[in-house]
């Protein structure tokens, strides 16, 4: 019996388009692989958080882009969201990866990547919080990314924090239980004791990655704003990079914001 050979992974000269479409089959084939084994595609196990990181990685190559009209960046964005969620029928997320995959190859082929906003770059992808339609979180993220792509990494750490900070706020709202991270004045809890709220929260389930990151996320963000002689580098923003991403992800979800 011939042996089936590996798929060709896409390097770093592929273009948006092509690593989206090599995202696509992983993540058909995951799906299906969950299926096999009888494994949900939400909360925290291998299949899950191995969805989620081939959505994160998808954005982010569809952040890459620009050119595309208002519609058919939605439209884009609305395919992408039914081949990468958890929740969608196998019929559903099949139609979505062959729509999806059409538009990449007709109306997409010609879209070329923008190199020049520096805020489109760098940690989180703007299209994923321009869905939320927050514009203080596409704000946050501008100036987040911004600051990454300029090389200020204490700058941009700094604002890591804040996004975490304000979709944790999310999630609670959303739920109605934001009374949880209020004190006895109504003010918002700060970073550590909103983390170890949302851990400790039974009405959602965090996904392994982000159960075992979300920590180090926090000491990068206080180390930055508040130590007298740290100073953030590239490296430990890159290390924390694919935790973040699913974290903020996580959250924005729970909120029913993606």
């Amino acid at each position: 019996m011939k042996k089936k050979s590996a798929p060709k992974s896409a390097g770093s000269s592929a273009t948006p388009q092509e690593l989206i479409i090599q995202h696509i089959g992983l993540a058909i084939e995951c799906a299906k692989t969950a299926k096999r084994h009888n494994k949900s595609l939400n909360g925290s196990n291998h299949y899950a958080d191995k969805l989620a990181n081939l959505r994160a990685d998808a954005t982010n190559a569809f952040g890459r882009l620009s050119g595309g009209t208002v519609g058919d960046t939605s439209a884009l964005a609305e395919m992408m969201q039914k081949v990468f969620a958890g929740d969608v029928a196998a019929k559903d997320r099949s139609q979505a990866a062959r729509d999806l995959q059409f538009a990449l190859k007709t109306t997409w082929a010609e879209v070329k990547p923008d190199a020049v906003k520096l805020e489109d770059g760098g940690i989180f992808p703007l299209v994923a919080l321009n869905q939320t339609k927050r514009a203080y979180l596409v704000a946050v993220g501008r100036q987040m990314n911004g600051s990454y792509t300029s090389g200020w990494h204490d700058a941009s750490a700094v604002m890591m924090r804040r996004l975490l900070e304000s979709v944790i706020i999310e999630a609670f709202e959303a739920r109605g239980i934001d009374s949880k991270i209020k004190d006895g004045n109504g003010n918002f809890f700060q970073l550590t004791a909103l983390i170890n709220a949302a851990l400790a929260e039974t009405t959602w389930n965090l996904p392994r990655n982000v159960q075992k990151g979300i920590t180090s996320l926090r000491d990068l963000g206080h180390t930055s704003a508040h130590s007298r002689y740290f100073l953030a580098k590239q490296l430990y923003i890159d290390e924390l990079k694919a935790v973040y991403r699913e974290t903020i992800e996580a959250f924005l979800h729970i909120a029913r914001l993606l």
